[in-house]
């Protein structure tokens, strides 16, 4: 564990950032149940107007986040992190559920975790990502997750250049990152040239690592495109914008904005990009946590979570699938009347799990950690 990621900013910036890694270590064990984590801890508001948090499903995915930041710790805190376990239990519960791993996103984290605790059983988990990655299309998030698992892991044949050309050319003729890699049905044609905040966080990361790795120069400018670009659309509140045309880089739709994005995803993949030798953006990532710090209802220390995101109240989500609609037709159209009668007024009220792991890995770890 180290905290070199903190010591840059603010002594007030450093405190509300300890505070929220102390928070998410309590916060994890109401969600942590059979050696795995819940979907979600959702709000429930009582009668006498208090909350409380109510556990609801399952997640591999979310398990594997957390894994990840449990392993930044020492072995005292990952046992308070899970309720007595430690790291490798979670990652061996994981492994042994490889079998009903339908996606390749969710077995490049099980590797990555496997990776980075050092887990005995890593090449299983590889082999089961082998099996899985074999698509033409791919969304980009998993791509992300594939190519940073197999630089955790330390592979350097074919499977990781083909996972590193699939990255670097889904940003070919773009700004920034579309939702999918490749030809395929995955995303419809009308927001085919829309990506999301984790479609550049995520291939950001894996590509600053991929650099501090192997010195890949060509891995290391992508990065520089795609964290100029989020740093230059950053809202005037510190706010990480939700949805971008890729081709342009502009903001389609800014809501929601969600915690997990200002207080882990946005520092994560900017801090590894520092670590790997690229541009520091210091002042970017206190503005994104200064709107956590304007928002003292959105951390309730008592239950030990985030509230997840402010959003608009709109059905079905109707801004952003017609903003999305409008870009595809004229590039920078707005809309702005939907501003108006669909103002950010929502708070969505419950807490992932991997909102508390990827604050743990985002000012806990170190680019390169596995080596």
């Amino acid at each position: 564990m180290t905290d070199h990621r903190i010591a840059l900013l603010s002594s007030g910036h450093q405190d509300f950032v300890r505070d929220m890694l102390d928070l998410s270590v309590r916060g994890l064990p109401p969600g942590y149940r059979d050696g795995g984590f819940v979907f979600t801890r959702r709000g429930r508001q009582q009668a006498d107007g208090t909350w409380t948090a109510v556990p609801e499903g399952r997640s591999i995915r979310y398990s594997a986040i957390v894994a990840l930041g449990v392993a930044t710790m020492e072995e005292s805190r990952q046992r308070a992190a899970l309720a007595g376990d430690d790291v490798l239990d979670l990652v061996g519960n994981l492994v042994k559920r490889l079998p009903e791993v339908t996606g390749a996103g969710d077995a490049a984290l099980i590797c990555w975790a496997a990776a980075e605790s050092g887990h005995a059983d890593l090449d299983q988990a590889l082999s089961r990502l082998a099996e899985l990655d074999a698509g033409e299309q791919i969304y980009t998030v998993e791509a992300a997750w594939v190519l940073a698992a197999l630089v955790a892991a330390g592979v350097r044949d074919g499977r990781a250049e083909r996972a590193r050309e699939r990255l670097l050319g889904g940003l070919a003729g773009n700004r920034l990152y579309p939702h999918a890699l490749g030809r395929g049905p995955l995303v419809p044609r009308y927001r085919a040239h829309v990506g999301c905040f984790a479609d550049q966080v995520y291939p950001l990361q894996a590509l600053a690592r991929l650099h501090a790795a192997t010195g890949d120069a060509e891995a290391l400018r992508a990065a520089e495109q795609v964290a100029a670009g989020i740093c230059r659309a950053q809202g005037p509140r510190g706010e990480w914008w939700w949805h971008y045309d890729a081709r342009t880089g502009s903001v389609v739709e800014g809501f929601p904005v969600y915690s997990v994005h200002q207080l882990s995803m946005g520092p994560m993949a900017l801090l590894d990009l520092a670590d790997a030798g690229g541009t520091a953006y210091v002042a970017e990532i206190s503005k994104g946590l200064d709107w956590m710090i304007e928002r003292p209802s959105f951390v309730l220390d008592d239950l030990a979570l985030t509230w997840r995101k402010e959003a608009r109240d709109d059905p079905r989500k109707l801004v952003r699938g017609l903003r999305a609609m409008a870009t595809g037709v004229h590039r920078g159209s707005r809309l702005g009347v939907l501003d108006r009668v669909y103002p950010p007024v929502a708070v969505d009220r419950e807490c992932r799990p991997y909102e508390l792991g990827w604050l743990l890995y985002a000012w806990l770890a170190s680019c390169g950690q596995s080596a």
